[in-house]
């Protein structure tokens, strides 16, 4: 060979390794690759029991009964004739109202809070973490502790400082507006942490000149509040409140645990109900019905915040 004759390029490896490579950068091969785990998992853990559930809801389907027959929407007409369900939507809808606006103030301050440089603040943040981390249940067993009717710490607490009457107890889950009061309160420990986590996120976001520049004007920190962090966060905000209103719609965990839908229905929520009926009642096809009362004001609520922070992100 001499040294002017050209050298041909290798065929096997190479061009198998080309092939490869070209067929990892198609885009619109990879993209569905890999995000088909995802949709299948999605389809099987909430598509099928979702389309299970239309099934029952327009069946006579009971626990002693599985023959599916079609009733139409006599379920519906029934689930809405209840006094109880329509109990459980008015409590369902107060609880979250209140239950976000609780969330979101709190977060807010917590957030700002946990973004000042302070001493300790990994401590901070860890003990604040761990009621999110905590599991559901075990967290609302402490407090149906704490709110015993006899045993409760805090009215002994109340007692010694003299805000209760010696031998009085409050009697947090026996009474209609104590025990609705201390359900919202303890899921609004819950999820509290979430949201401040969340928007400490949209916090840290800020540009630091825009910070710099305000401490410059002489801004203190409630015009820095309403005029900077407070507009920039807002879509944060939003997103925060949505996630809290999804885990508080469909939840009952505390509700269970606490009150049991106690007393006399008076902190029963849709989610709460829904079981009772369908799973404690054996009535599958009205605790079907009363669930899919869940989806459109779920849906509803979701458009509304995420349009409102299309707005605001246009703004």
């Amino acid at each position: 060979m001499t040294i002017d004759q050209p050298v041909a390029p290798p065929v096997g490896p190479l061009r198998a390794g080309g092939a490869r490579a070209r067929l990892s950068d198609r885009e619109s091969l990879l993209a569905p690759l890999m995000l088909a785990p995802a949709v299948v998992y999605i389809v099987l853990l909430v598509g099928v029991p979702f389309v299970l559930a239309i099934g029952f809801s327009l069946s006579d389907v009971t626990a002693g009964n599985p023959s599916f027959d079609f009733v139409g929407l006599r379920q519906y007409r029934a689930v809405v004739a209840d006094a109880v369900f329509r109990r459980a939507l008015t409590n369902t809808l107060f609880f979250t109202m209140v239950s976000m606006v609780l969330v979101v103030v709190l977060g807010k301050a917590l957030a700002l809070l946990l973004v000042a440089d302070f001493r300790g603040k990994w401590v901070v943040r860890l003990l604040v973490l761990l009621p999110w981390t905590t599991p559901v249940a075990l967290g609302a067993v402490n407090w149906l502790w704490l709110l015993d009717s006899l045993f409760s710490p805090i009215d002994w607490v109340l007692r010694e400082v003299g805000w209760l009457e010696p031998g009085g107890h409050m009697l947090y889950l026996g009474k209609s507006n104590l025990a609705m009061a201390s359900v919202i309160a303890v899921h609004t420990w819950r999820l509290v942490p979430l949201a401040a986590v969340i928007m400490m996120a949209g916090l840290t976001a800020i540009p630091q000149e825009v910070k710099d520049a305000a401490e410059i004007d002489g801004a203190g920190f409630w015009r820095t509040f309403w005029e900077i962090s407070l507009p920039l966060t807002l879509p944060v905000v939003a997103v925060a409140g949505l996630f809290g209103a999804i885990v508080t719609f469909t939840d009952m965990s505390v509700v269970r645990v606490l009150t049991n839908g106690g007393p006399l229905h008076s902190t029963e929520v849709l989610a709460s109900w829904a079981y009772t009926k369908g799973i404690g009642g054996g009535d599958l096809g009205q605790g079907a019905a009363v669930a899919l009362f869940l989806f459109p004001l779920l849906l509803a609520a979701a458009v509304a915040i995420l349009r409102a922070v299309r707005r605001m992100e246009v703004l």
